[in-house]
């Protein structure tokens, strides 16, 4: 019995680790100011291979919407220019079903930002998120996140 739940776990680990894949997650605890820019650091060690920026959002039943806008300002290390994008994501369907994978009340949806983006160079890049709904203190949102993985090609 051990032995199988050991070997289990083990299958488990090893189909956890990264694979090119980096997830950083800012906490926002169910009520996001739209003054609060929520800010990601991106350490770009390998500019050579391309790669896909994803946003994570982790929502619950509090969230009164069934899409989420953003402010996006993507800071380049080298020059401090702000390329500012204007973002629409669709949360559920028109039916209030909500897209995300997860159970009980929490759902986590994945959104594309950036496909087999090639960073200019080596370095640490910024990326400030701001809401851009009608609420000042949007409820509903839990979490947060960047994840950036190698493209394949």
């Amino acid at each position: 019995m051990y032995r199988i739940l050991g070997s289990l776990m083990l299958i488990f680990l090893v189909g956890c680790g990264t694979s090119g894949e980096d997830v950083i997650m800012n906490p926002i605890n169910n009520k996001w100011s739209k003054k609060a820019e929520q800010k990601f650091k991106l350490e770009i060690t390998d500019p050579q291979n391309p790669k896909n920026i994803i946003f994570v959002v982790r929502n619950n039943n509090e969230y009164p919407y069934s899409n989420i806008r953003f402010i996006v300002n993507f800071i380049n290390p080298k020059s401090k220019i702000a390329k500012v994008d204007t973002l629409n994501y669709i949360l559920a369907k028109p039916n209030g079903e909500w897209l995300g994978t997860g159970f009980g009340e929490t759902k986590e949806t994945l959104f594309q930002y950036k496909t087999n983006y090639k960073f200019p160079e080596k370095g640490t890049y910024e990326i400030g998120v701001l809401q851009a709904m009608r609420n000042d203190n949007l409820p509903g949102i839990e979490d947060l996140g960047i994840k950036v993985e190698t493209a394949k090609p």
